[in-house]
């Protein structure tokens, strides 16, 4: 019996129980859960350390930008090397990230920034392994209702830890257990994930053994990406307009432009491009990149009120309850209606509800116990209608692509999750900064902010950050409504497998 006979037959015979998935959702969250609870408290972080805001936002957002650098190499690799290996590696790497963030010395200059980007960065590198390899084994070892169970309980993992991150990290911040238990915490989970996943058979594509790897592809990709979120992310200390900043534009476009070209002309290419000739794997990668954006709400809306109105990061941390309650309670819905009207509606109807929910949390003109009231409901909002998108996107991306290209495709959508993350979160938190800028007079001389007077450049530059990802939920929502087709099961299409490393 050859090698791909006797995995095809492992596969077949072995089947995952619920102690199995609870290891994938323990997993996966050691991204969204603990990595991204310093979008909340990183305020704290800033001022225990030492360290500039610039610098923490740099922290807040490079995870995200080294987890969209990197998944979909590692996705591909995981289809080729294998998505048990990757997995584990990537919980080995999730491990060795949160004990230098645990471990970062206070206020001591060069080494404080290095021992926490570097922990930020190799969970960036952690989760890049872990969400495609995951999403591949799902995909191999579902069918049919169980896989959209078992993507509903991978996506309370992912959309659940979320929306669960900013409370958990806020509880944590300000009890006597500080901030660096956040990272503990997530060491000791990470363990027991590799318990509960332990025995999983080894599962790979045959069609993508052998093969050079695409380094012109990487390293162009590495440099584009990197370059456009350093220029978002530092723009208000290096200067929008200055020398360094219009050269690292340059840089972005111009290793874009070289990335595009290398793969378009390779039969290896890092980015399978030809994934996205499938429209409903297009539309679904593509709003979810716009969706993923819309967490700048968060930094921008909990950090304002933490200036604004002096509230500590718990205390911000509870407006967004109803935002975990809503997409807990509301993932396995987006379930059902996936199953009685297609993915299309279910997307459609959750895009919408979280933009009208992002909108209310916009009203930074009222009072603040009318914000509080209103972030509370907008953030709920929010949550509901990412419950009803999650499920409905995952499963329309994964079963309209070839086996053979699970992890490559699963890295491609996570690609687009970690880097929308990234992106909204920087252009957010820049807009935030920079429209505070405004005169305040001519902000006053409208007679829009009600209450106090002197913060309004602070609640201006708020409400402009906040509606940048209403922007990005109305983008989403035509991208769905044009490339999503309306019939309630898509079959998987037969695109060409063009390995990611091989030919």
């Amino acid at each position: 019996m050859s090698t791909a006979q006797s995995q095809a037959k492992t596969e077949t015979q072995w089947k995952p129980n619920d102690a199995w998935l609870i290891g994938i959702v323990l997993a996966v969250i050691n991204f969204w859960l603990f990595a991204q609870t310093l979008l909340n408290v990183i305020p704290g972080i800033q001022g225990s350390l030492g360290i500039e805001r610039t610098l923490g936002n740099l922290a807040v957002s490079i995870t995200s930008l080294f987890s969209g650098i990197f998944i979909v190499v590692a996705g591909g690799l995981a289809d080729r090397l294998g998505r048990v290996k990757i997995m584990n590696i990537g919980i080995y790497l999730s491990i060795l990230g949160s004990l230098l963030i645990a471990l970062t010395p206070e206020n001591a200059g060069g080494l404080t920034a290095a021992a926490l980007l570097g922990g930020r960065i190799v969970q960036g590198l952690s989760a890049a392994c872990i969400m495609p390899s995951t999403m591949a084994l799902v995909k191999t070892y579902y069918e049919g209702k169980d896989r959209q169970r078992a993507l509903s309980f991978w996506s309370i993992g992912s959309w659940g830890g979320s929306g669960f991150c900013a409370l958990f990290g806020g509880l944590m911040a300000t009890s006597f257990l500080g901030w660096r238990s956040i990272f503990w915490i997530s060491i000791v989970l990470s363990i027991v994930a590799l318990f509960l996943l332990r025995g999983t058979p080894e599962s790979r594509s045959a069609a993508k053994a052998g093969g050079a790897f695409d380094w012109g592809g990487m390293i162009c990709l590495v440099v584009a990406l990197v370059a456009i979120n350093v220029y978002i992310s530092q723009g208000p200390l290096i200067g929008w307009l200055s020398l360094i900043g219009i050269g690292l534009v340059v840089v972005a476009v111009v290793a874009a432009l070289a990335f595009f070209g290398i793969e378009t002309s390779r039969a290896n290419p890092v980015l399978n491009l030809k994934l996205f000739g499938n429209l409903t794997f297009a539309g679904a990668t593509l709003s979810n990149f716009l969706l993923n954006g819309a967490a700048g709400t968060l930094i921008v809306s909990l950090g304002l009120v933490q200036v604004a109105a002096g509230m500590s990061s718990l205390q911000s941390g509870l407006l967004t309850l109803g935002y975990l309650i809503a997409i807990l309670a509301t993932i396995r819905v987006g379930e059902k209606l996936l199953q009685r009207f297609g993915p299309k509606r279910p997307m459609i109807w959750g895009s919408a509800i979280a933009g009208v929910g992002i909108l209310m949390t916009s009203m930074t003109f009222t009072l603040i116990g009318q914000y509080i009231v209103l972030a509370v409901i907008g953030f709920t909002l929010f949550g509901i209608g990412l419950g009803f998108y999650a499920t409905p996107s995952t499963d329309a991306a994964l079963s309209n692509v070839p086996d053979d290209e699970a992890g490559a495709a699963a890295g491609i959508y996570k690609m687009a999750s970690s880097l929308g993350n990234a992106i909204g979160v920087a252009i957010s938190a820049a807009l935030y900064v920079a429209a505070q800028s405004m005169n305040p007079d001519t902000i006053r001389s409208w007679g829009l902010f009600i209450g106090n007077q002197e913060n309004v450049g602070l609640r201006f530059g708020g409400a402009v950050g906040i509606l940048f990802n209403l922007l990005m939920v109305v983008v989403a929502i035509i991208a769905i409504m044009v490339t999503v087709p309306n019939e309630r099961s898509v079959k998987r299409p037969e695109v060409p497998a063009t390995p990611s490393f091989g030919s």
